[in-house]
């Protein structure tokens, strides 16, 4: 659905995007993570033409996205759909009214049968049927949000591009929000690009992740695979650290994905080989549902190749620290 293909971007003599290249595929959801000043954000605004690009292509279900193409630029937006941070809604209009305005923008009435029929089942879609009249102050920061996606999908887009859309909700309202997002996309079938720099976003609902770092990509790949077992950059930005580790024997770290997490791997390893070990560090999360993770364990010299042996023929990912 999207590619990017070295995509460069400049601002002067400083660097956002240093030859960037992507491939999203339709109905997926996807994560662009990385810390401040990384490129995110730029990146995205380069996907729907509100930035121009210096170098490289980007192409959107086919069609090369060009600021020197406006009509061509214009029909493709009206297929593109923007949530971001402060949700842009005008404090005068109510949700309906909010809602609608992507409509007036085309010249579609938004009082007419067919628009009043999609706009309130996109109000109830987004769980704000009793709030249809509300203005924006009068509404919480998630239901403010809830609006700005039911206006993003006003259009029927092929793909929504989600700009820092949880940062400024609360842990519990974000959960809902991400939520949603999911059904979005089961429901509707919507291509959806997310930019964060919270972990738990991309946990949660993303199936593909890249990390940004000084505007290149320095990783891609399930969210599990990358932050189960992290490269260094990563691991510096998730901040992680396992604690002071036994300076005696030997320490193992496990990695737990896939099909090797729902193994007692632990318990079977300490019953078959007869030997006892202790547990370090430990850290899982949930991944889409999916309880993913890796310890640390101190065993003796005596055991390592017999224990590592063992992993082996379990298909557990392991490295000695």
């Amino acid at each position: 659905m999207i590619e990017l293909k070295n995509v460069k971007k400049d601002f002067g003599d400083l660097e956002v995007l240093k030859g960037i290249s992507i491939d999203i595929k339709d109905h997926e959801i996807y994560g662009i993570i990385g810390q401040s000043g990384a490129g995110k954000s730029t990146l995205l605004r380069c996907i729907n033409g509100l930035e121009t690009y210096n170098g490289g292509e980007i192409l959107v279900d086919g069609v090369k996205v060009s600021t020197d193409d406006k009509e061509g630029l214009r029909h493709l937006q009206k297929h593109i759909g923007m949530i971001f941070q402060n949700f842009n809604l005008l404090s005068r209009l109510n949700v309906y009214d909010n809602i609608a305005l992507p409509l007036r923008f085309w010249g579609i009435d938004p009082k007419s049968p067919e628009a009043k029929q999609k706009i309130d089942s996109l109000i109830e879609l987004v769980g704000l049927t009793e709030k249809k009249k509300a203005r924006p102050r009068e509404l919480s920061g998630g239901q403010q949000q809830r609006v700005a996606i039911a206006r993003a999908l006003v259009l029927d887009p092929q793909i929504l591009l989600c700009d820092e859309a949880t940062s400024a909700l609360d842990p519990e309202i974000t959960k809902g929000i991400l939520a949603l997002l999911q059904d979005i996309n089961r429901k509707m079938g919507i291509t959806i690009v997310v930019v964060t720099h919270q972990m738990e976003v991309v946990k949660q609902i993303c199936e593909r992740v890249a990390f940004l770092k000084d505007g290149k990509v320095l990783a891609e790949g399930k969210p599990e695979e990358l932050f189960v077992k992290p490269i260094k950059e990563i691991k510096s930005f998730l901040q992680e650290e396992s604690g002071l580790l036994p300076s005696e024997g030997v320490n193992i770290q496990l990695f737990f994905t896939d099909e090797s997490s729902d193994e007692p791997i632990i318990t079977l390893m300490a019953r078959e080989l007869g030997t006892n070990f202790s547990i370090c560090w430990a850290k899982l999360e949930d991944f889409r549902s999916n309880v993913f993770g890796s310890l640390i364990i101190n065993v003796r010299e005596e055991d390592k190749e017999r224990i590592c042996s063992y992993l082996d023929g379990k298909k557990v990912t392991w490295e000695v620290l």
